[in-house]
């Protein structure tokens, strides 16, 4: 029988030519490959769960693609009853993508219509498209114009859409921005700022707040896949919030009319009222600054003009760093950034230390000739012909220098300056705005301060303090002795109106007693009944307040600060209104009057609109009795003794402010 033939097999080559042993290598080596594939999936699986979207911004970024930035809305800033006092309005801005206006380089066909409806729409002349032709001819981003409002690019959208009678209009797109805008021009131009480079805030709240009012900017991506489709994937921009101000926009309305009119009322020789002119209003209660003013202010929505303070011939014969310096001059805050001696304004806290520390306690008598000698140095009086008896009262409604001097003397250096420290004198008052002066420096301590010193700190000479401080402690001084920090900012809230921050009133110490804060309440309302201050009456209201008349630096010059500080009503005080005005345009300076006079048209006001309550509705209808002085000559300065500061007007500003004036003022920075 034949033998069966063999069936061939077909791999029997590889069994010849791999031995079993190595087979069994090649088995284990094709199971760590498929091993590992499966780890390398389960890898991947993992890392784009966690990290999925970062890498497809890699991926993105390595392909084929355009990108264009979705601006986000910067927060608007609000009064303290959501009026709005700063937004952002949507504008855009006209981008050319010069790569597919000329066809990679390779077409014409494209280029003239394209510049034709740019001269056509957005009045872009065509020289500068043929520039960046030439320049840039790969560009495929080049702003061409921003702030393009609603109504062009409707127009524009209405030829990029018209594909019969502009087919070869190539290369323009429209991309959405915002715009910083200010509804009140001008109003609270120190305490709101403004913008700078498109949402870089300069000084005020734009500043302080810049982080909170700014967002994130979100982003499209378009790229084309594998079937040459075009994909787009979008990353929203995220909004910045809204900050809610402590400032009342008809409050702020009624101090800034008051302010122009006495500038507009004493302008003379084509200079106006004043060389600065300051009003503060605050709650005491909370420490909310409900109004902040200064003059000269200027446009938020035009910063850099200074034609209301100089003619084209002396602009254009200023050097660039004087342009500079102008326009900070005219963005300083004079509340917050500038430093200054106070006058008789500093009296009553004088008085309060002495009280506090058990040198007063209020049934002495002072008698005033018309000046103190204090180590061989007289120092003169504000009535050179003397007060004669005056009690403590009279001794602040008259503003007697020899009496607040005889106060100072007895207390001593150590409680003296212990107080200024405990009032906040030569210190930071919190406040949440830029640029607050340093004032550390400017006062004396206890062991460099003579008797001469002591005496004309008493009186507010000699020392310096920024309006911040003088209302802020004052504020304690009359709500029982509780110092608040002072604030402009209430509320945070998100763009749907959440609040996601509330800034409640910070108490950052007691100052003095209720007994004290009481004695000094009628104390000042002295001043308005039979002192110095009753230019400051207002009918139907009871108000307390004192006056200040500082002789500037050098003495004898005949250039004065004026001030009132006033609260209302005196038993249970819901305001307080600081006014400064710094050197009025006056041949006689030294009148109180001046400040007294816009504090009056203020309250007269003000009080009505925010229900002050008045002397009916409280039953307070007591009149404080006292001695009264005719002021025939005042001047709160020692002619006799010589004092020396850096500056020759005795004013203060801080060196360590020190904003980037380039970047704020260069015509060619980006709004």
């Amino acid at each position: 029988m034949s033998g069966r033939k063999r069936k061939k097999n077909r791999f029997e080559f590889l069994t010849r030519k791999f031995p079993i042993r190595m087979q069994r290598k090649l088995v284990m080596l094709f199971m760590a490959v498929i091993l590992a594939f499966v780890v390398l999936i389960g890898r991947i699986t993992v890392i784009n769960a966690s990290k999925g979207s970062s890498y497809t911004r890699i991926v993105l970024d390595q392909q084929n693609y355009d990108s264009r930035v979705i601006a986000f809305k910067r927060g608007d800033i609000v009064d303290r009853n959501g009026t709005k006092m700063a937004t952002s309005e949507r504008v855009y801005n006209v981008i050319l993508d010069v790569a597919v206006m000329t066809g990679n380089g390779e077409k014409d066909d494209y280029i003239e219509p394209t510049k034709a409806v740019l001269e056509e729409c957005f009045g872009i002349d065509g020289n500068t498209v043929d520039d960046l032709i030439e320049e840039r001819p790969n560009s495929q981003y080049e702003i061409l114009k921003r702030g393009i409002d609603y109504e062009t690019a409707q127009k524009f959208n209405a030829i990029d859409e018209d594909d019969k009678n502009y087919p070869n209009v190539r290369g323009i797109w429209l991309e959405e921005d915002y715009t910083r805008s200010y509804p009140y021009d001008s109003l609270a131009s120190d305490v709101i700022g403004f913008t700078y480079a498109g949402n870089a805030g300069a000084i005020g709240i734009e500043s302080a707040y810049n982080d909170v009012l700014n967002g994130t900017d979100g982003r499209e991506y378009g790229y084309f896949d594998s079937e040459s489709s075009l994909e787009r994937t979008v990353k929203p921009a995220k909004n910045g919030n809204t900050v809610v101000s402590t400032i009342d926009v008809t409050l702020q309305s009624i101090v800034e009319k008051a302010i122009k009119n006495f500038n507009e009322g004493f302008e003379k020789d084509g200079e106006p009222g004043s060389k600065n002119t300051a009003v503060i209003v605050m709650n005491p209660n909370t420490g909310e600054i409900l109004a902040e003013a200064s003059y000269p202010n200027f446009d938020l929505n035009n910063p850099r003009d200074l034609s209301q303070l100089y003619s084209d011939q002396e602009w254009d014969a200023m050097s660039d760093d004087e342009q500079l310096e102008a326009m900070n001059d005219l963005w300083r805050n004079f509340c917050v950034s500038d430093a200054y001696e106070p006058g008789s304004t500093i009296k009553p806290f004088t008085v309060a230390a002495a009280l506090e520390s058990g040198t007063l306690n209020g049934d002495e008598t002072f008698y005033c000739d018309g000046s103190k000698n204090v180590l061989g140095v007289d120092i003169s009086c504000a009535h050179r012909d003397g007060h004669g008896t005056q009690t403590v009262q009279d001794a602040i409604a008259n503003s007697c220098n020899v009496a607040l001097m005889d106060i100072a003397l007895d207390m001593g250096k150590d409680n003296f300056t212990r107080y200024q420290s405990i009032f906040g004198f030569g210190k930071y008052t919190g406040i949440d705005l830029p640029g607050e002066a340093e004032t550390s420096g400017l006062l004396y301590s206890a062991e460099n301060m003579t008797d001469i010193d002591l005496a004309t700190n008493s009186f507010g000479q000699n020392f310096n303090v920024t309006m911040t401080q003088i209302a802020s402690a004052f504020c304690s001084l009359v709500n029982g002795g509780y110092y608040y920090e002072p604030h402009v900012v209430k509320q945070i809230q998100d763009e749907e109106g959440n609040v996601i921050e509330t800034k409640d009133p910070v108490l950052l110490r007691k100052t003095v007693s209720a007994e004290t804060s009481r004695a000094l309440r009628t104390y000042m309302k002295a001043t308005l009944d039979y002192g110095s201050g009753q230019e400051a009456k207002v009918e139907g209201y009871d108000i307390g307040g004192k006056t200040g008349t500082a002789e500037k630096l050098p003495r004898g010059n005949g250039k004065y600060l004026l001030s009132f500080i006033g609260f209302a009503p005196v038993d249970n005080p819901e305001i307080v209104i600081y006014v400064v005005v710094d050197e009025p345009n006056t041949d006689a300076q030294a009148n109180s009057g001046y400040a007294q006079g816009i504090a009056r048209e203020i309250m007269e006001e003000a009080f009505p609109y925010l229900g002050i309550t008045t002397i009916e509705e409280s039953g307070q209808e007591t009149k404080t009795e006292g001695t009264g002085v005719t002021q025939s000559e005042y001047t709160d300065y020692d002619e006799n003794y010589e004092e020396t500061y850096d500056n020759p007007d005795g004013s203060y500003i801080d060196e360590d402010y020190d904003p980037d004036l380039d970047d704020w003022a260069s015509d060619d920075t980006e709004e």
